[in-house]
């Protein structure tokens, strides 16, 4: 073979080995964005949808810190200075106030829906609803009725509620004001999970439980509304601030005042940050979870399924459970420019 037409085929076979190799390379590590998240203290189902979230935002070409654990309050001021990205923590209209004492709408911005139709309000077994027709939490203002649930035995009913510092532990002091039960009901706060699973057990055994329930959670999928609980009516729409206005519309399912509003949990993030990456906030914008989906996932977690690992293996199935829809979101949001 002459020269001349070796040193082509030899310019052409490294040509080629360069382009290979080229292609082969990551991109360099300047240009990768770092996404920080974080979810509420104990609350493993919010790491669950975190990891959804998570496994697509890499997909997407970003890298993910681990979330952090911080409790509410303080997780929104975090993101609002810019220490975290995002949350999937923004229950509305719940978190509004924490939205708004952090910076509101010019540091942080609510996007998508991410776990659409949630509901909250209280609930007793049926057992005890039936044989006394309890339909309404006003009737625990009749301290007869009221010490069918004290489980301590100090006169007062027992009602299982939220963490010191949630959104729903100021709603159910608000609501035990407005409707008169101070005297009769007493407001258990503590470790919600720790409290309900007390309450489980307690109506394993046959006794009366009354609890605020909030939906999606194991509790549904363990006590089932209208087989083993029922939902009770309040009297009228009182709710504090910032839901003050809220009416008897916002807060009712199929007919029935529940005393809550209807739960839509968005994703919350650095408002910055949703500028900077179009991208990531389509994404934002399109992933969800459904309740069911969670109920399933909670009842998973209490089983015992509980720790870190777990919860990553539970969102790559679910990822794999909805690889479809999922892609499909993947291509629109790899798409979004500014």
């Amino acid at each position: 073979m002459k020269p001349k037409f070796l040193k082509i085929i030899l310019g052409t076979i490294l040509t080629s080995l360069l382009i290979v190799f080229t292609s082969c390379q990551q991109v360099p590590t300047d240009q990768i964005i770092t996404i920080r998240s974080a979810y509420n203290t104990g609350w493993v189902e919010e790491l669950f949808q975190t990891e959804v979230v998570n496994i697509g935002l890499e997909k997407l070409g970003y890298k993910v810190e681990k979330p952090k654990q911080i409790d509410y309050p303080a997780l929104y001021i975090s993101i609002a200075n810019g220490d975290l990205d995002y949350s999937v923590v923004y229950y509305q209209p719940q978190h509004k106030k924490f939205f708004e004492n952090a910076g509101g709408s010019e540091k942080l911005e609510g996007v998508g829906n991410l776990t659409p139709n949630g509901n909250s309000g209280y609930q007793i077994d049926k057992k005890t609803a039936d044989k006394y027709n309890i339909t309404n939490i006003e009737q625990l203002k009749d301290s007869e009725i009221a010490k069918l649930f004290d489980s301590d035995k100090d006169g007062k009913a027992n009602l299982v509620g939220c963490n010191p510092g949630w959104a729903c532990e100021l709603t159910i002091e608000h609501h035990l004001q407005a409707y008169e039960l101070e005297d009769t009901v007493e407001h258990n706060r503590g470790q919600y999970t720790i409290l309900l699973a007390d309450a489980v057990t307690r109506y394993q055994k046959g006794e009366p439980i009354i609890y605020y329930a909030y939906n999606p959670h194991w509790i549904s999928a363990v006590l089932k509304p209208g087989e083993d609980v029922v939902w009770l009516e309040v009297p009228f729409t009182s709710l504090p601030e910032p839901m003050e206005n809220l009416t008897e519309k916002d807060t009712s399912v199929d007919g029935k005042n529940f005393g809550l509003p209807k739960v839509y949990q968005s994703i919350v993030a650095n408002k910055k940050f949703l500028e900077n990456n179009p991208v990531a906030k389509k994404w934002f914008e399109l992933v969800e979870i459904s309740v069911a989906d969670m109920n399933e996932e909670s009842l998973r977690i209490k089983e015992g399924e509980n720790q870190e690992e777990d919860i990553w293996r539970h969102a790559q199935e679910w990822v794999e459970n909805n690889q479809e829809k999922y892609d499909s979101w993947l291509e629109i949001a790899r798409k979004s420019t500014n």
